[in-house]
């Protein structure tokens, strides 16, 4: 079975549009206005090893928030539709990667939970036009529509570029080990309680 999805959200400030291939090879399109979150969704699609088309229109003549915001959260209904059960997956993923001197590490439960610590703190405001803030807007969104507990610890690193580049691996790594298939599990719920 496919584990495949396609999303639009619309509302008053933005038009999403996700479509995602959880088995892809790391193919990857982007239209969304919003370059740097781009190059980082790029990372995400490359070490997670999942297809991503993403296209967005937003209200960005403002400012980015809601063009990021909401993309984590079309990605995180995108993720939660082609997942599908969630039976025979590892369920749980984890990842360390660095970039010259910059660490970090991200844990992901796909528990039907959400719930995000984000634990990153960057030498800078923004890296180039893009405010680094968002990023935890983005991964919010994310876990909250994918129902998803996912940890992120920037361990060390002091060129921002490096610290966000070092997460978004990290959580595409993570990613690809939790959602691989085990296949001692093959129709079983990773789970005590029978369900996710």
């Amino acid at each position: 079975m496919a584990r495949t999805a396609e999303i639009e959200r619309n509302t008053l400030e933005t038009q999403i549009r996700v479509a995602i291939n959880l088995d892809g090879s790391g193919k990857a399109s982007f239209d969304t206005g919003v370059p740097f979150l781009e190059h980082m969704l790029d990372q995400v699609a490359r070490h997670g090893l999942v297809d991503l088309e993403i296209t967005a229109k937003g209200d960005n003549h403002i400012d980015d928030h809601h063009t990021v915001e909401d993309i984590g959260i079309s990605l995180g209904q995108a993720f939660a539709q082609a997942i599908g059960d969630k039976k025979g997956i590892n369920r749980y993923g984890h990842a360390y990667v660095p970039l010259d001197e910059a660490l970090s590490r991200v844990v992901i439960d796909f528990s039907g939970r959400p719930g995000l610590e984000f634990n990153v703190d960057f030498s800078r405001a923004r890296i180039g036009e893009f405010d680094v803030d968002l990023f935890m807007e983005f991964f919010q969104g994310f876990v909250n529509h994918a129902d998803v507990t996912l940890h992120i610890d920037n361990l060390r690193g002091r060129n921002a570029h490096h610290v966000a580049e070092t997460v978004f691996k990290a959580f595409g790594r993570a990613m690809r080990m939790a959602l691989e298939a085990d296949p001692r599990m093959a129709g079983v719920m990773p789970s005590t309680k029978g369900s996710l």
